[in-house]
């Protein structure tokens, strides 16, 4: 039995989907973990092989349920940036029936590992800002369009907007929690990894020049200080490509991203004892 499950970023590509559960029929993981970006963007025009709705996948889901019983796998899943926190109700929902577990500001437990799960990003040039948040401070790279614009599928409190941040929540989701022994389920990759290389080269706003990097400074801190044993990371589709790998190393913290820039699904198998044989295949 394989161990564990990474992707995200599937888009509601029922391709992919059916690629994923086909694997977790015939591999039967302990856990599975989906980092973000499950349905298609809300700038996106549904079609023909898209799921669109919670409810349209918790059903390719539960259909796997039914047919495994006891061998269904925990299912972990957080949001991502391109979908629409009004949809975040009907994830909760069929989280409650039993179809996953939705871990955005949560704890959990993977066989003796802690858990948790964080779906905002930095901000972004896009304008739907349901899962974006100021980073360390109210700081925008140039190119990015601040929380504070754009729209959102969900009203939220100003002071949050304006001064929430991603270290903070993520200071308030940890506590004082040693991390040695945890997993933890991001959206947004670190700030200069592998795995934020964004296609920015050469572009420039107002003569100044685009960072390259558009990870989470505060993700990368919180890795640097606590060690967690594994992170795992989407959001930057052409990171790995641009950057020749899909994982990285902080300290003694292993990073790994599913994020990819082609149509095939991009599927990482790991044990979170024996992070160093994790594998990356496209399918």
């Amino acid at each position: 039995m394989t161990d564990c499950f990474f992707a995200t970023d599937i888009h509601g590509s029922v391709s992919r989907y059916r690629k994923l559960l086909d694997a977790l029929r015939s591999e039967r993981p302990g856990a599975v973990f989906l980092g973000g970006d499950l349905l298609p963007a809300l700038r996106s025009l549904d079609g023909e092989g898209v799921i669109s709705e919670p409810g349209g996948l918790a059903r390719l889901f539960d259909e796997v349920r039914d047919e495994l019983g006891d061998d269904y796998p925990e299912v972990f899943l957080i949001l991502g940036n391109d979908d629409a926190r009004a949809q975040e109700a009907d994830f909760i929902a069929a989280a409650a029936r039993g179809t996953w577990r939705y871990l955005h500001n949560h704890r959990a437990e993977f066989r003796g590992h802690p858990v948790f799960g964080y779906a905002h990003v930095p901000p972004t040039p896009f304008l739907n800002k349901d899962w974006e948040r100021y980073d360390v401070s109210r700081y925008v790279d140039p190119g990015s369009v601040s929380p504070e614009e754009g729209y959102r599928s969900v009203a939220v409190e100003n002071s949050q907007i304006r001064y929430g941040t991603i270290k903070e929540d993520l200071d308030r989701l940890t506590g004082d929690e040693d991390l040695a022994n945890a997993i933890l389920l991001f959206h947004t990759p670190p700030y200069q990894t592998n795995l934020d290389r964004a296609g920015l080269d050469g572009r420039m706003i107002d003569h100044v020049p685009l960072d390259c990097h558009v990870g989470s400074i505060a993700v990368r801190r919180l890795i640097e200080k606590r060690q967690p044993k594994i992170t795992l990371h989407g959001h930057i589709h052409e990171s790995a490509k641009r950057m020749g790998g899909w994982r990285d190393k902080i300290g003694r913290t292993h990073l790994f991203t599913a994020a990819h820039h082609g149509p095939e699904l991009a599927l990482v198998r790991f044990d979170p004892d024996e992070q160093e044989k994790a594998k990356r295949e496209l399918i």
